[in-house]
């Protein structure tokens, strides 16, 4: 008897067998049904032991840690569902096939025509549903820049693409928190009227404004932040750097620059940046825009740092020690 199209295949049972017999199983399973599901020696019964060790009775089962599998699901553009256990040494994994990307990638689902270009990331938007800082890999890396800036008291702050003010709100985690002054801009009016209804104490202002034409009148700031929005399609980021250097930073400035790393894809975050019409991950763009940034910004006297993971996260000091992230 034939299975209905949605149904998943009986698991196949695994005790031994090298990773790339299961990476092939998985990928043929694949390529007729949006789920399969295998089972593996418990990951819990290695801790400590590295991956293709020898665990369980007798040894005669292979260890691959959880993040193993994460990595696995994540490559094959799968969701790996919550591990069930089977028996004593065995647990059941569920590879589920993700959706297309987001609307607003490159190459994305349709977004709605109606919306005019300075709603893309607004209120209404798909990416409204993002809540990057719940996600541990953005989480981490950004208190871990913010970590390393050291501002003087009354400190004034720059966010470009500020949009609802997530990052800013970072600042208020910190031990101690910063006593500071931030500005925001961003041209979705829509998510500057959350960030106002999110901020609206004297310390927040948020402001209306092409990143390509600045207002005059921003003045100095000791710290310049920005996180996935020069990149953004109509932003001369070449330009804005340099006009942020001349024109906006302090003597003893930071600045902390977020190039995308990942994309999302049906609710879940993918690691690595990928151009148009490629399919795969495609990291030279990325690295070709990091080196420019990076020898701009050492040609006028700051130090670099590069960390993150699903952004890559820049932080370049200038006339001042950067705190120990330790």
């Amino acid at each position: 008897m034939s299975s209905s199209p949605g149904a998943v295949p009986l698991p196949r049972r695994f005790h031994d067998e090298p990773l790339i017999v299961i990476l092939r199983h998985v990928r043929a399973v694949l390529a007729g049904a949006r789920r399969v599901c295998i089972e593996v020696p418990d990951p819990d019964l290695g801790p400590g032991c590295y991956s293709g060790e020898q665990v369980g009775p007798e040894g005669g089962l292979m260890h691959r840690p959880l993040r193993s599998w994460c990595d696995l699901a994540e490559g094959l553009s799968c969701r790996l569902l919550t591990p069930r256990g089977v028996d004593a040494t065995h647990v059941s994994l569920t590879f589920e096939a993700l959706g297309g990307e987001a609307s607003w990638h490159a190459g994305g689902a349709s977004a709605s025509e109606a919306a005019p270009v300075e709603e893309r990331y607004g209120a209404d938007s798909a990416f409204a549903r993002v809540r990057k800082l719940e996600d541990a890999g953005f989480l981490l890396p950004w208190l871990e820049a913010l970590g390393r800036v050291s501002l003087p008291e009354g400190a004034r702050v720059l966010d470009l693409g500020v949009n609802r003010g997530d990052e800013l709100a970072a600042f208020a985690w910190l031990d101690p928190a910063p006593d500071v002054t931030f500005v925001g801009v961003d041209h979705s009016a829509s998510a500057l009227a959350e960030a106002r209804a999110r901020f609206p104490d004297a310390r927040h202002r948020f402001i209306a404004a092409d990143l390509n034409a600045l207002p005059e009148a921003l003045g100095r700031f000791h710290l310049v932040i920005s996180v996935g929005t020069l990149q953004s399609p109509g932003v001369d980021d070449h330009a804005l750097l340099r006009r942020l250097v001349q024109e906006h930073l302090e003597p003893q400035a930071t600045l902390v620059l977020g190039f995308p790393n990942s994309r999302f894809r049906d609710g879940e975050v993918v690691y690595g940046a990928r151009v148009r019409n490629l399919r795969e991950p495609d990291l030279s763009l990325l690295v070709k825009d990091l080196s420019f940034y990076r020898r701009y910004l050492h040609q006028h006297g700051f130090r670099t740092f590069l960390g993150g993971k699903y952004d890559l996260l820049l932080t370049a000091v200038r006339g001042g020690a950067a705190q120990s992230s330790d």
